[in-house]
């Protein structure tokens, strides 16, 4: 199959694949402001409840790694729909769950079920498009996965407002059938039986082997995996700061959540127009210019103690666009080389966004403050720290460029 240098208009292959793509944030958003009524429910406090959340990240990184490969040798379709099913088992056994330990146990669950309708659908993007073409489908993919943060947190809260916070999970249960509904009308195969690979485990782990090798391929995963690394630590410590230290209700928590979602879309909708007349490379140059610099500023707020309600929105806004840029820019330009493994490609670099995203998370709730400083300072470490590795990735794209004779 051939692919396009072009995206024209949005096909209903690629908006499904958003769809599927949408279930993550769904998953890991729609019971964010429910945090302190599930530890109500359990009797425990709601540090304890953050814990769920990097213990979703971690399956979501476990569960790319083993459906990458299976992507690879089977086909898109199957993976697809076995972590459709797994999503809605998960969900169905968070909202019955007993106890927070059997809570985190059916999150992992549903968190394996996401990894599929996240990892796969950048793979067919890849099966379709070229680097550049790749990069505008997946500005495009932000639109409709950006529509997730933007209500998921909003309709949690409502939920809320009417019910137990189960419902919050059988709702995703709906989603989920739904999902399956869409895939058997619209769902085709894009990779062809000729181009599979019949790799075992042992061909698996070589290939896994040979991308950590890869000095571009890791330079520009880690990049983006670090920037995640920041946007998970800010969904695991946000319910607190903004619910306990600003003193904000669960209810407007969703609308404020939904403010730094559209921050995100707006700058990765600029983004895919921008692609139109410049290389991912020419934007994530700009990007890691102007990014670290405004970090450092924040970090600097941080520490002399001026982190009031504007600052700490100002800080979200610089971070939420930069992530709009890096997300689709740094994930095109990392499967750029990557030819037949792109399942196994995909897969790896998922599971170091995701591993990057668990450390965050767990690094604001071991951290306890009474403000939001170990809020801030986690993300613009990582957001630094991503500017760094991605000009080890950008040096390392021109040379691959260079070679390929592109």
């Amino acid at each position: 199959m051939g692919k396009a240098t072009e995206v024209r208009g949005m096909p209903g292959w690629l908006i499904l694949m958003g769809l599927l793509t949408m279930s993550v944030p769904l998953g890991i958003d729609m019971y964010l402001p429910a945090f302190p009524d599930i530890a109500a429910s359990y009797g425990t406090d709601v540090s304890a409840v953050e814990r769920t959340l990097p213990v979703f990240l971690f399956g979501m990184a476990l569960g790319q790694l083993l459906f990458g490969p299976f992507s690879d040798r089977y086909g898109r379709r199957l993976p697809l729909y076995l972590g459709v099913i797994l999503f809605i088992l998960g969900s169905l056994g968070s909202g019955l769950a007993g106890s927070l330990n059997q809570l985190m146990l059916w999150r992992g669950v549903q968190a394996l079920g996401c990894s599929a309708c996240m990892v796969v659908p950048r793979a067919v993007i890849r099966d379709h498009y070229q680097t550049q073409a790749a990069a505008r489908a997946m500005s495009l993919l932000v639109l409709i996965t950006g529509a997730a943060p933007l209500l998921a947190p909003s309709l949690g809260g409502q939920v809320l407002l009417v019910a137990e916070w189960p419902m919050v999970f059988y709702l995703q249960v709906v989603f989920g059938l739904a999902l399956l509904a869409a895939m058997i009308k619209v769902l085709r195969e894009s990779l062809p039986r000729e181009a599979r690979r019949a790799t075992g485990v042992l061909a698996s782990l070589r290939t896994y082997g040979s991308l950590l090798r890869h000095r571009q391929f890791m330079a520009m995963s880690l990049a983006g995996g670090l920037a995640m690394g920041g946007l998970f630590a800010y969904l695991t410590g946000s319910p607190r700061v903004f619910i306990e230290v600003y003193g904000l209700s669960p209810q407007w928590y969703g609308p404020l959540f939904a403010f730094n979602a559209v921050v995100m879309i707006i700058a990765s909708q600029l983004n895919s127009r921008l692609l139109r007349r410049h290389h991912p490379l020419v934007l994530l140059r700009r990007l890691f210019q102007v990014w670290p610099v405004l970090g450092l500023i924040i970090l600097a707020l941080a520490a002399a103690g001026l982190l009031t309600f504007s600052v700490m929105l100002a800080s979200l806004v610089i971070f939420m666009f930069g992530l709009g840029i890096i997300n689709p820019n740094g994930t095109a330009m990392a499967l750029a080389f990557q030819g037949e493994r792109l399942g196994s490609a995909s897969a790896l670099m998922g599971a170091l966004q995701f591993l990057a995203g668990t450390l965050g998370g767990f690094a604001v709730s071991a951290w306890h403050a009474d403000s939001a400083v170990n809020l801030v300072a986690v993300m613009m470490i990582c957001m630094i720290a991503a500017c760094g590795l991605g000009w080890q990735g950008l040096r390392l794209s021109q040379s691959e460029l260079g070679a390929a004779g592109r």
